[in-house]
């Protein structure tokens, strides 16, 4: 049980990170391992292909990507059974909100060593540079494309104090800001991250407020990492406070849905004790 020793003629797995745009970001270790492999797996083979050729690279590849099926994966594993092969990404380290942990898990299983090596991420670009709190941070992947599973999603996290990293693609990051501040608050701090690395990156910091009047006048390109600021360590509301925001929410025109959303997210009370005081005004409303 446990770690067993493999046997001596089974292949590795390397976990090899790519580079998100820039070329140069590439590591020699992993041009080393690629040039080693007898096989790369692959989430993209056209975008593979570019970056093999670029390093004058020849090697079979093979398609691994969210929808390849139980027997994809087992030709893999036979195939590590005596050599060794690259798992690539598009870009970026693989697993980072990607499938490869599916072969990781049935090379854990069929006693194949796996090597990660070290390099690219766009989590860890992003977050370097934000300006928010680097101690402690919570990765989501890829924002719930449907609004009511994204708004699930992040009134789940509104109290959480780390600093939230999300990825986010272009058609939809109007919509995916507005939700972070009806959930998460107007006021909290956001870097929007746009194509880390590449010719036209672009950091931009702010307000989510001031994030969402950004980006509803320009139009959204490339690909997005979004990183915000947790919830602030400040105390808890009192009853006054929250049942003051609710009344002037709900005056503005906000439904009692969005209105206990946006308090939740900015006073740290529980998503219920806030309906309960919702519920409460809008009595107080009918009787008057």
């Amino acid at each position: 049980m446990g770690n067993a020793k493999p046997p001596a003629n089974t292949g590795t797995l390397y976990i090899v990170p790519t580079p998100l745009g820039n070329l140069e970001d590439i590591t020699l270790r992993a041009l080393r391992v690629l040039r080693s492999v007898s096989l790369v797996a692959t989430e993209d083979t056209r975008t593979t292909g570019k970056l093999l050729k670029h390093f004058e690279i020849s090697c079979p590849m093979i398609s691994y990507f969210e929808h390849s099926g139980p027997a994809q994966i087992a030709k893999i594993i036979q195939h590590l059974e005596n050599e060794d092969v690259a798992l690539v990404s598009e870009a970026g380290t693989p697993l980072m909100s990607d499938p490869g942990y599916r072969l990781v898990q049935a090379a854990i299983a069929a006693h194949v060593p796996v090597v990660p090596l070290p390099g690219a991420s766009a989590v860890t670009t992003a977050l370097s540079a934000s300006g928010l709190p680097t101690d402690r941070f919570m990765f989501l992947g890829f924002l719930p494309r449907k609004t009511g599973e994204r708004r699930r999603l992040l009134e789940s996290v509104a109290g959480q104090p780390d600093t939230l990293i999300f990825f986010e693609s272009p058609h939809r990051l109007p919509a995916a800001l507005q939700d972070i501040e009806t959930c998460l608050g107007p006021e909290r701090p956001v870097a929007v991250c746009r194509e880390l690395t590449k010719l036209y990156e672009e950091i931009w910091r702010g307000t989510v407020a001031q994030a969402c009047a950004e980006w509803q006048t320009r139009e959204p390109r490339g690909e997005f990492t979004l990183v915000v600021a947790g919830a602030p360590a400040a105390p808890e509301w009192t009853a006054a406070q929250v049942e003051q925001a609710l009344a002037a929410a709900l005056d503005g025109g906000a439904s009692a849905k969005d209105a206990v959303r946006s308090v939740t997210g900015q006073s740290g009370w529980p998503k219920r004790k806030v309906y309960q005081l919702v519920e409460h005004i809008k009595q107080q409303h009918r009787q008057e």
